[in-house]
């Protein structure tokens, strides 16, 4: 599969199959992605992957954050800008519609959406999940870095026929899940990823989400 195809075939899975995937092949994909550019050559970012029973003892331990206190966010950072503005705003809105309206969920079936936000908490039903570290003294520019890390790893696995989906839906729960991993300052938990095999059949995994095309997002000079 060459780097286009994969970026144009890539989505965020939210269905996966219980498929198990290896560890021999999860590293497989790491050493592909760890070569990611990276300023300065830091290389800014550390991964806990789970499976199994160390994967469960994170769900256990967000399902129980969840059940007694569900709106704490315990990240220094919001996933999001406050009042998110134009064009930004839209999009975000706009996936959401699709996403529901292609499960068909409605606006008013508050519960329905729920359940389906808090399937994030159980990976989607993926085998494996990936949580990305950073040392909290990192400026942007190593916050960036990590995301082309995250990237990589993504084409990776989708290069191997599997799918995976970034998840900031960990991000508010970020010290629940780093007690779980045993993981302690300076580092700090950024985000998780699920990573399996996609369940085709799923209507979910049919979303495309809508991209913004080259002359809103990009001006040339000097051609």
């Amino acid at each position: 599969m060459d780097v286009a195809t994969a970026l144009k075939q890539r989505i965020s899975t939210r269905a996966f199959l219980d498929t198990p995937v290896s560890e021999a092949e999860v590293r497989a994909i790491l050493d592909e992605a760890r070569w990611a550019a990276s300023g300065g050559n830091l290389q800014p970012w550390r991964v806990k992957v789970v499976a199994g029973e160390a994967r469960q003892r994170v769900i256990d331990a967000v399902q129980a954050k969840l059940a007694t206190d569900p709106f704490t966010n315990e990240a220094d950072f919001p996933v999001y800008p406050e009042s998110l503005w134009e064009p930004y705003r839209s999009r975000r809105y706009q996936v959401g519609e699709d996403m529901y309206a292609l499960l068909g969920i409605p606006r008013e079936d508050k519960g329905a959406r729920l359940a389906h936000l808090m399937a994030n908490y159980q990976f989607f039903g993926a085998p494996v999940g990936l949580f990305f570290l950073i040392d909290e003294r990192m400026n942007p520019n190593q916050w960036a870095h990590l995301g082309m890390f995250m990237m990589s790893i993504c084409l990776a696995a989708e290069a191997r026929g599997l799918a995976s989906c970034m998840q900031e839906a960990w991000t508010p729960h970020s010290k629940t899940v780093a007690g779980a991993l045993g993981v302690e300052a300076p580092e700090i938990v950024y985000c998780g990823m699920a990573l399996g095999y996609a369940d085709t059949s799923a209507k979910v995994n049919q979303l495309r989400s809508r991209r913004a095309g080259i002359d809103e997002i990009a001006e040339f000079e000097g051609f």
